[in-house]
């Protein structure tokens, strides 16, 4: 059971495949992007390149959010914030790239250039409506 991450709101996150907003830090702005991601025992767990992975490295303080809408109506929302840690293992990152692919329909090996960020969750609160 999660200490951190409230079971209702672990639910939340567990229970389909929604996209989720990552925001990180670039030259003291805050820069968002939409990510797939795969949640477990207070550990996020993403794959990506680019400029998250640059401001990942830089500044792996993060915050994310996921939120179920029905037809533009938001039903609830999860918000969690947490320091990043860029995995460099292939082995791992083969692992984590196939559950989250999985997760989202697309084939396990699909984007091989993407590295594994693990997220630590710090802090969590979620709403529903």
């Amino acid at each position: 059971m999660s200490d951190v991450v409230p079971p209702e709101a672990a639910e939340l996150l567990t229970s389909e495949p929604l996209m989720a907003h990552l925001a990180t830090c670039r030259d003291g702005r805050p820069h968002v992007a939409p990510v797939w991601y795969r949640y477990a025992d207070d550990a996020v767990e993403i794959v990506t390149s680019g400029r998250k992975l640059a401001n990942v490295r830089a500044n792996p303080r993060v915050a994310l959010s996921v939120q179920k809408d029905d037809g533009g109506r938001a039903r609830w929302m999860v918000s969690l914030l947490g320091t990043a840690t860029v995995v460099e293992d292939d082995d791992e990152i083969a692992a984590a790239t196939a559950r989250i692919n999985r997760k989202y329909g697309a084939e396990e090996d699909a984007w091989p250039e993407n590295v594994l960020v693990r997220i630590d969750v710090g802090t969590a609160s979620y709403r529903t409506y």
